[in-house]
């Protein structure tokens, strides 16, 4: 409009003005009215431009306002004990939208009466990737707490399942988390206690004291029974002095009594506390999970546990890279798992595969027992003499990996259960982690025996692997099922033994006492493995004839390097001749002592001829 009569008032000036050349005054009127169009058009663009920009910001929706408008379709549950939710009826008649239908049925279904619809209902949580946030958190809302563990369990779970843990209670008032871990310490019962259980409390107990005092004076010393330690494990002294109370803990929580006391004065919120201060430091983080896996046999425990949030903490350790990690929460969820296991893990007892649930049926088992000094997965990690391998071993798993029979054997043979068993050795008695503990061949091969008996091991088909002294355990542990017979079926069903520069006939080791450290006082272990030993002599003449009776397979592996113990002594720790079982094939490698149960990569001759003959020997129950 405003155009339009710019243009009629051109217009009438051009009818009334004064007489001009016809030629200047149409361009004077042209240029005028070219100019107040191109102002009038950018200016009405500018206008455009920011009206539609207002009207495009008032359009847009506040993604935290729709997020808050999701959790109103939450559920939230009053507090009502574990034990007794199956008291109540989870579900009625709901007004639900159409598309929220398949998550209320599979929260329906996850808890049937029917075993089977449940494990399905599980299975088909963990495989949903494309729901909504809100969904995941509905779902960790209205789980039952065998359906979180279920899912806990499941390779490919959303952590998204997992609510955060319950806010932790506050420290009493001037107590720091040492001081709280020592009294609970303190408070545990000290009956039913044996000589090396008490020498760790006595021990933890000592040293914290001297530790609180130390802070409050402004010096930190160690001393007495605990410098061993501070040499092993001493990075800062809080998590150090914190590691001599769990190291106790650990031991009390394998007496069934003392994990209720544990519970009853707070022991799952400290750790809980503790796990996620020493998040950088990894042995105090496996220790706390020994102590909750330990816990966990004890099935009136499950529901505190779950309770406390531990689930949704171990769910997310599962998913670690790091296989010790990763392996301490498989045992730990297992045991609390009583959906799909029957088996008990006992401290020192880790399945390395599978790990989770899975429907691959599990048709043979394969254990793995170190030697002396050695350890359930370090023991076994990939020849490391390359040390900047390790660094890639996060990235490519086939290039370096810290626990082969984990990383290799389990993909090559998925179908067997793959077993690590850890015990404490020693060299010397100076450095006894327990020095009232005075623990033969025979006495760990019973306690042993106990335990993997506890974890299933006799129902399926067994391949023995043992690195050095674990080939003398083995003999033993075989030799004393056979003298019982609820243990009958663990020699049933041994299938084959395979041995990595195991003593049969003894080791120079002992004859050189190793060190000048150990000269005066070698460590029972290393006595035993004297050539002259009777007890020695006696369990190899014994186990040669029950093999040949038995007829089991046997592969041995021996070292041909010597192999440096400390840094000045150089030794042949197990010579050809002690390596020979007298029975079996013998295969001489060129490598040491420590590094004949590590392979250099999986196509070495070393892994290769070892995953043949595990193959081989179950060949008929693997075809089965």
């Amino acid at each position: 409009m405003s155009l339009g009569a710019y243009c009629v008032i051109c217009c009438r000036r051009i009818g009334t003005s004064a007489s001009l050349p016809k030629s200047l005054t149409s361009w004077k009127h042209v240029r005028n009215i070219v100019k107040f169009t191109g102002s009038l058009i950018l200016g009405g663009s500018l206008f455009l431009t920011y009206e539609v920009r207002a009207l495009q910001k008032s359009l847009t929706l506040d993604t935290q306002v729709v997020e808050r408008e999701k959790m109103k379709s939450y559920i939230y549950m009053d507090t009502i004990p574990l034990d007794k939710i199956e008291n109540y009826d989870s579900f009625s008649t709901v007004d639900i939208e159409e598309h929220e239908c398949p998550v209320w049925l599979l929260l329906r279904k996850s808890q049937e009466d029917n075993r089977a619809m449940r494990l399905e209902a599980v299975q088909e949580m963990s495989e949903a990737h494309h729901w909504h946030d809100y969904q995941y958190r509905l779902i960790a809302q209205a789980s039952d707490w065998r359906t979180l563990i279920g899912l806990a369990r499941s390779k490919e779970s959303d952590l998204r399942f997992f609510l955060p843990p319950p806010p932790l209670p506050s420290l009493k008032e001037d107590f720091s988390t040492e001081e709280e871990l020592r009294h609970l310490l303190a408070l545990l019962p000290h009956t039913e206690l044996d000589e090396c259980i008490q020498h760790f409390t006595n021990v933890a107990l000592n040293e914290s004291s001297q530790s609180l005092a130390a802070q409050k004076g402004g010096l930190w010393c160690f001393g007495g029974n605990g410098l061993p330690y501070v040499e092993s494990l001493g990075e800062v002294p809080s998590a150090t002095v914190e590691m001599f109370c769990l190291e106790a803990i650990v031991k009390h929580s394998e007496i069934s009594s003392h994990c209720d006391h544990i519970e009853a004065h707070g022991g799952l919120q400290l750790l809980q506390r503790l796990y996620h201060i020493h998040k950088d430091f990894p042995k105090v983080q496996r220790n706390i999970m020994r102590i909750i896996g330990n816990m966990a046999l004890n099935e009136h425990l499950h529901p505190a546990i779950v309770r406390s949030g531990w689930v949704s903490i171990m769910a997310k350790a599962m998913k670690s890279h790091h296989i010790m990690k990763a392996s301490h929460a498989a045992r730990a969820l297992a045991n609390l798992d009583r959906e799909t296991v029957q088996d008990k893990y006992q401290d020192g007892v880790y399945v390395l595969h599978p790990q989770c649930r899975t429907s691959q049926p599990i048709k043979a088992d394969v254990l793995f027992i170190h030697g002396l000094m050695g350890a359930a997965f370090k023991t076994w990690r990939q020849q490391d003499s390359e040390r900047g391998q390790a660094e890639n071993a996060l990235e490519d798993e086939e290039k370096y990996t810290t626990c082969w029979p984990k990383t290799w054997l389990a993909k090559d043979c998925p179908a067997l259960r793959i077993i690590s068993v850890e015990y404490d050795t020693t060299l010397s008695d100076w450095r006894a982690r327990c020095p009232t503990e005075r623990k033969s061949i025979a006495f760990r091969s019973n306690e042993l025996l106990r335990k993997l008996r506890a974890a299933g091991v006799g129902d399926r088909p067994v391949i023995w692997i043992a690195h050095s002294m674990g080939g003398l355990l083995v003999k033993k542990m075989l030799l004393e099922a056979s003298k019982k017979p609820e243990l009958s079926t663990i020699v049933n069903n041994t299938r084959g033994l395979l041995f990595y520069s195991v003593p049969h006939h003894g080791s120079h080791l002992a004859e050189y006492s190793v060190n000048i450290r150990y000269l005066l006082f070698p460590s029972l272990e290393v006595k035993e493995l004297s050539k002259d030993s009777p007890a020695l002599k006696v369990l190899q003449d014994d186990f040669l004839e029950f093999a040949k009776d038995k007829n089991f397979q046997v592969l041995s592996f021996v070292e041909t390097q010597p192999t440096f113990i400390g840094s000045m002594i150089k030794l042949h720790v197990v010579p050809v001749e002690s390596a020979d079982l007298g029975i079996g094939e013998l295969i001489l490698v060129d490598v040491n002592h420590l590094n004949i149960c590590k392979p250099k990569e999986k196509d070495a001759f070393l892994y290769q001829r070892t995953l043949q003959f595990i193959r081989e020997t179950l060949a008929r129950d693997l075809d089965n």
